[in-house]
């Protein structure tokens, strides 16, 4: 089977080895979509944290199951599954915490991912299809992500949210905050996603900062009451920094992006708001099975993310082209027949 594998930053390959054969446990299965992330996107530019080269990368997938034996499932069912194994024994675990193991093993971050014809999974792991398509089984997995940090800051119809960040996990996190009833104010410097998220999205506000003074901004349209909810996907140290000074008294900051540095904050500033500042990491099956009833619901269209397409054997050549900003890529997704 053929595979494609980051040798290192900046470097794809695409290379053949045996198909897998699934052990005790374990299912195979045939990749159909592939959906490309941040994660994916820092990996290839060399600043993914907890990170080793080479890597075959890929997390966000929709699947043909193919055989095993999974209870429930038969050859040609169309499935996803949470890329998050655990060990099942640590403290996080043991709480039902899975998304936060301390040993956790991250399909294409830790281990070797689903940028493959056919991959080998535990069948735990394992989720229907539940009547959806590929492309929105391969969305499921980066929505869960967005689920997850939204209901980590327990949004509530009275919030006024701040996303930082309108890359494909801050829209998710837009969409999410607006289904719990949130007023949702985004940031971000690129005008196309800014306009993108207003008119498909609904978000409320916008603010750019390569034109706006964020806090005089975020001051005026919340009548200096500041945001309820701070939740960053930017992953950028100095856009994380800064978002303290957006958070309103008694308000919530959530850390959904991930960078390498340090934070630095003012402690009196924020004790005297009594300010919370959590970390959200990865969704567990509560969240994949929200987001899977939001789609069959179709308070998710997954036919506004989807904007680039490539096929298998396509993608190296077009990588480069996705993660140009003048290209305007919301979400790009791998096709395999």
């Amino acid at each position: 089977m053929k595979y494609i594998v980051c040798e290192k930053p900046q470097e794809f390959l695409i290379k053949e080895k045996p198909m897998p054969e699934p052990k005790e446990g374990e299912v195979l299965l045939k990749i159909r979509r592939i959906g490309v992330c941040g994660t994916d996107i820092h990996a290839f530019g060399g600043t993914q944290p907890y990170f080793e080269y080479p890597r075959i990368l890929g997390h966000e997938l929709a699947a043909e199951y193919i055989k095993g034996n999974a209870k429930g499932f038969e050859p040609g069912d169309k499935v996803t599954f949470i890329p998050y194994f655990s060990c099942g024994t640590c403290v996080a675990c043991r709480n039902g915490l899975t998304n936060c193991c301390a040993n956790i093993k991250v399909f294409g971050v830790h281990i070797d991912g689903g940028m493959a014809e056919y991959v080998t999974i535990p069948e735990q792991y394992l989720l229907h299809g539940q009547g959806l398509d590929y492309d929105e089984l391969a969305l499921v997995e980066p929505l869960a992500i967005a689920a997850h940090g939204v209901r980590r800051a327990a949004v509530k119809a009275t919030d006024t949210v701040l996303v930082m960040g309108a890359g494909p996990i801050g829209l998710g996190l837009i969409q999410f905050a607006k289904i719990a009833g949130a007023k949702v104010i985004v940031m971000d410097i690129n005008e196309y996603r800014l306009n993108f998220c207003k008119e498909a999205l609904q978000a409320d506000e916008t603010i750019n900062p390569l034109h706006d003074d964020v806090a005089a901004k975020l001051a005026e349209l919340t009548n200096g009451d500041m945001a309820n909810v701070v939740i960053d996907a930017t992953g950028n140290q100095k856009v994380m920094n800064s978002a303290f000074n957006y958070i309103s008294h008694g308000g919530r900051f959530v850390l959904v992006g991930l960078q390498k540095g340090e934070l630095s904050f003012s402690h009196p500033d924020f004790h005297k708001r009594e300010s919370t500042l959590m970390s959200s990491r990865n969704a567990t099956i509560e969240d994949f099975e929200y987001v899977m009833k939001c789609l069959k619901e179709g308070k998710i269209d997954p036919k506004k993310y989807i904007t680039h397409r490539a096929d298998f054997e396509d993608m190296i050549n077009e990588f480069g082209k996705w993660i140009d900003p003048k290209n305007n890529t919301i979400k790009a997704i791998i096709e395999l027949n």
